[in-house]
């Protein structure tokens, strides 16, 4: 069995290191040059395309940025659908609105192909130790037909219904990631600014019923310690608009989303984009209480 992989950004290539290691070494391509150089300084073999990628394997996984790029991976020039897809299983880790992958899974199955949505909870250090969690959704015949490679890169498969399923609930995930980050930015400002201790408040934090992991990550940071970079603002606020769009197409209200995604658009608007997530508290610390 060949398996391929478009995105070759950092999990992208984490991933194509760790599935080497059990022989199943990808084909791969992006649209970076520069991730494409690096890809091949890495052993991978890199083709010229996305279709390129379709043709030589069996199962695809599709990991890039956002929902129009992985549209373009499968309708545009070079992409998927220019080839012959019957039999392929395209495993797509982006984090997606369900809507995406759910019109992508119709187009596919027209053409005898065939689409998972696993995104994954995890970073750089989890994919090498095997140990993301798989938020699957799609047919349970094509969720075990993927096992045979998402079982090296995880500890766990949730199969959590159809196709939509998995980014529906990495969505949810996102969103309350964002949400808790930004409470906490504003508690601490709020605490700060009325002659509190920073490290005192984080002290409190870490040992009350709030404490969890994303705390737990960024408890250096918050103290004055170096990044650890898990996800970059600009995408947190990419998933925020995501999660939005998609609670405003079932009719739901979302007004802590929409005042995190203020914030999020700010920072970004600041040049804080490519920040880690953990800086959202500096920045309300540092630009926006400057400014009032």
């Amino acid at each position: 069995m060949q398996t391929g992989i478009v995105g070759l950004g950092r999990m992208g290539q984490a991933m194509c290191a760790r599935l080497k290691e059990f022989d199943l070494a990808p084909v791969a391509w992006d649209i970076s040059e520069v991730a494409r150089t690096a890809a091949k300084d890495g052993g991978i073999k890199v083709v010229g395309s996305a279709r390129a990628v379709a043709e030589q394997a069996d199962i695809i996984i599709t990991i890039i940025t956002e929902d129009n790029g992985v549209r373009g991976l499968f309708t545009g020039p070079s992409g998927f659908l220019e080839g012959d897809v019957k039999g392929k299983l395209f495993v797509e880790m982006s984090t997606l609105r369900p809507e995406t992958v759910r019109s992508l899974s119709t187009v596919l199955g027209v053409r005898g192909g065939a689409i998972v949505d696993s995104p994954v909870l995890g970073s750089i250090p989890t994919v090498l130790e095997g140990k993301l969690l798989s938020l699957a959704g799609g047919e349970l015949k094509d969720i075990e037909r993927a096992r045979t490679v998402l079982e090296k890169l995880t500890r766990a498969i949730v199969h959590l219904g159809p196709v939509g399923s998995g980014h529906t609930m990495k969505l949810a995930v996102n969103l309350l990631m964002a949400n808790y980050l930004q409470a906490l930015a504003e508690g601490l400002a709020m605490g700060v600014q009325n002659g509190l201790k920073l490290d005192q408040m984080l002290d409190v934090f870490a040992n009350s019923p709030l404490a969890n992991g994303i705390l737990n990550n960024k408890l250096p940071r918050l103290r004055g310690g170096p990044v650890s970079m898990t996800l970059d603002l600009k995408t947190l606020r990419k998933d925020a608009q995501s999660a939005l769009a998609t609670g405003a197409a079932a009719g739901l209200p979302m007004p802590a989303t929409a005042g995190t995604l203020d914030a999020l658009a700010a920072a970004n608007a600041a040049g804080w984009g490519d920040r880690d997530i953990g800086e959202i508290v500096k920045f309300l610390q540092d630009e926006m209480i400057q400014k009032f």
